[in-house]
């Protein structure tokens, strides 16, 4: 066995993970907050990519202002979905509010179909091109990078929601929404608050995967292998969110590598058929028990 070549696959591997991880962090926060599965996460990251396309390419900003608007872009349209098309279901049975966040993903791939067309695009190069190399390893510069501010992001989100008041906010209507209300937490606003925080942490990673792999409409289609991180993970544990990210991030670059890319996706479904007959609340989940 080549174990430099199994060190270079792993390290990309867990580099990409990272990346997931920033991911699920962003469905893990909405789903604590407001107990809505949000099957659209993967189209607002591509709605994200595409917005820095227009603003890097199309208008030629500098990708260093692209990206933080394209951040910002995808942060908003989570905000605005939320009050708009999530706010007004409440009360309704989850399934119906699962079925409205597929309508919305619908809606997004084929607005971009129709603005950008459905063609693939290259995001333009904003990352630095130089070799990485961690000993004898080299890793390929723009996973590395774009796992360097993927990491920078996921540890302000870590350090806001364990000190700010916001983050206080969130974790205790994450806890017990009643509760909160009536403590005087403005559950509402802590509701968009969840699905903007959770939206700009998926749409920063949607940049960064999209810049090493190209974009296009089937772009969202990475928000299955989000869901199945979320769901080893624990829909509603922030540390299984991290945890299972790296992990499938590693787990489908090792099986593409030896196996062949068509057995990234079947590698993850089985990695998640076995948690959910093991743990089916997922790793770190919670084990929620209803009395009746």
């Amino acid at each position: 066995m080549d174990w430099l070549f199994f060190g270079e696959i792993s390290l990309a591997g867990l580099a990409m993970g990272g990346l997931y991880a920033l991911i699920a962090l962003g469905f893990v926060i909405i789903y604590k907050a407001t107990r809505v599965i949000n099957f659209a996460i993967g189209e607002i990251m591509m709605f994200a990519a595409y917005l820095f396309l227009a603003f890097a390419g199309g208008m030629e900003m500098s990708p260093w202002i692209a990206l933080p608007l394209a951040v910002i872009g995808g942060s908003i349209l989570g905000g605005v979905i939320e009050k708009t098309m999530i706010r007004p279901m409440l009360g309704e049975s989850p399934i119906s509010v699962v079925m409205v966040t597929i309508g919305i993903a619908s809606i997004l791939v084929g607005l971009v179909e129709f603005v950008w067309t459905a063609d693939p695009q290259l995001l333009p190069n904003f990352l630095p091109r130089e070799p990485v190399f961690i000993g004898e390893l080299y890793l390929a510069p723009k996973i590395a990078y774009g796992f360097l501010i993927g990491s920078a992001l996921l540890i302000v989100y870590l350090l806001y929601f364990r000190f700010s008041r916001g983050g206080v906010a969130l974790r205790a209507t994450a806890s017990d929404q009643a509760a909160a209300y009536s403590m005087g937490i403005n559950v509402r606003r802590v509701f968009n608050m969840a699905w903007v925080f959770g939206s700009l942490a998926a749409s920063l990673a949607g940049v960064l995967v999209a810049a090493t792999g190209g974009l296009s409409p089937q772009f969202g289609i990475i928000g299955l292998s989000v869901l199945v991180v979320v769901i080893v993970g624990g829909l509603d544990s922030i540390l299984g969110a991290l945890v299972a990210g790296v992990f499938i991030g590693w787990l489908e670059t090792v099986a593409g590598a030896y196996l062949g890319g068509e057995y990234r996706m079947p590698a993850t479904f089985l990695v998640l058929a076995i948690i959910l007959v093991i743990r089916p609340y997922g790793l770190f989940g919670t084990h929620e028990i209803e009395r009746v």
